[in-house]
């Protein structure tokens, strides 16, 4: 009996999804693809080698050593931006692997044109979110912008919400902010890009959506994690099942006990109402997820080790499992751990 957890990830589906949201995109707006933290847990570089094969040209990670592994996996050809921006001791590594930083200030941007003169580069502006990029006043000051900058973006803190006043203000804001750039604009991510073709401009930056979450409704699912069980025991009215005892038998039970835990992305905040299924029967946790093992009760359902038990699947999705543990499904995914044996279709 193998002890440890399956996790299977649909590069298809991957495809599908950038397909898709492709789809909903204005003819002339390019579909860029997000696969920092290790493409949302899923592989950055088997992801990536999907989505550059289905046709996408430009990819976003978060810091140099991400961008470097990407390029080792998908070639010359693509662009790779990088999230985080530019510092002076990062120059080898840009030059090296063809990396473009994404400037966040204009100390970066000074810093970059000189050392880097004439090569690629993006500029993000803040137009509401506060948190990363140059606030108007900082952008303005730039000056006339070199032509090495060829894209101008910024990012949407509440586009997940339709309805909300900062998405127009947002907006507004960045048109004009960027009124008379010649440089190609980009400032929707997944959430964005639904919000429809004014939140389009020439690019847009596909993230969760690529990898079956909320709010893209339509996605395919990626990611299915099962995890055998290892050991069943019978808990008595009365006796306790985990850390801290806070699960207790009202009720002659059967726990058993699943090879997973939170060193593999199951947080801790499962522990307090989520689900897994069993033969397709939903079977409560009981007790605290531990590093290691959760223990479920199984008292109406057939059960013996070996059997496997569905985490994440079918039956619920990334997004089910993160309203019990109270998050997102980015957090789940990009919590998943290396311990799994990793399946890809």
């Amino acid at each position: 009996m193998s002890l440890a957890a399956r996790l299977t990830i649909d590069l298809g589906a991957v495809v599908r999804n950038w397909q898709a949201l492709d789809a909903l995109s204005r003819p002339d707006c390019e579909t860029a693809a997000v696969v920092k933290a290790n493409g949302y847990g899923c592989g950055a570089g088997k992801v990536g080698q999907a989505l550059a094969r289905a046709g996408t040209q430009t990819f976003f990670v978060a810091v140099p050593d991400e961008g470097a592994e990407l390029r080792a996996a998908i070639g010359s050809e693509p662009a790779i931006y990088i999230l985080g921006g530019y510092g002076r001791d990062q120059q080898a590594v840009y030059a090296a692997q063809d990396l473009r930083p994404v400037l966040n200030s204009a100390d970066q941007a000074r810093a970059w044109f000189s050392d880097c003169p004439g090569a690629p580069s993006a500029v993000q502006i803040d137009t509401g979110m506060n948190r990363l990029g140059m606030e108007a006043d900082e952008f303005a000051g730039l000056g006339a912008l070199p032509t090495s900058v060829d894209l101008i973006m910024s990012h949407m803190g509440n586009a997940d919400a339709p309805e909300h006043p900062i998405n127009a203000q947002q907006l507004a804001a960045f048109r004009t902010m960027t009124e008379g750039a010649i440089a190609r604009k980009s400032l929707s991510a997944t959430a964005g890009l639904l919000l429809g073709e004014d939140y389009h401009f020439a690019m847009t930056r596909m993230g969760i959506g690529l990898y079956g979450g909320w709010p893209f409704l339509d996605a395919e699912p990626v990611v299915q994690i099962e995890a055998p069980v290892i050991q069943t025991r019978t808990v008595e009215i009365g006796e306790t099942v985990g850390y801290g005892a806070t699960w207790v038998a009202d009720r002659r039970s059967t726990v058993a006990t699943i090879s997973a835990g939170y060193a593999d992305g199951l947080i801790r905040y499962l522990s307090h109402g989520a689900t897994a299924f069993l033969n397709g029967h939903p079977v409560p946790f009981a007790g605290r997820v531990s590093m290691d093992l959760i223990t479920l009760d199984v008292s109406d359902r057939p059960c013996e080790p070996g059997d496997m038990v569905e985490l994440i699947g079918p039956n619920q999705t990334i997004d089910d499992v993160a309203r019990a543990a109270g998050t997102i499904g980015h957090e789940i995914l990009t919590s998943l751990g290396t311990r799994y044996g990793r399946r890809y279709l």
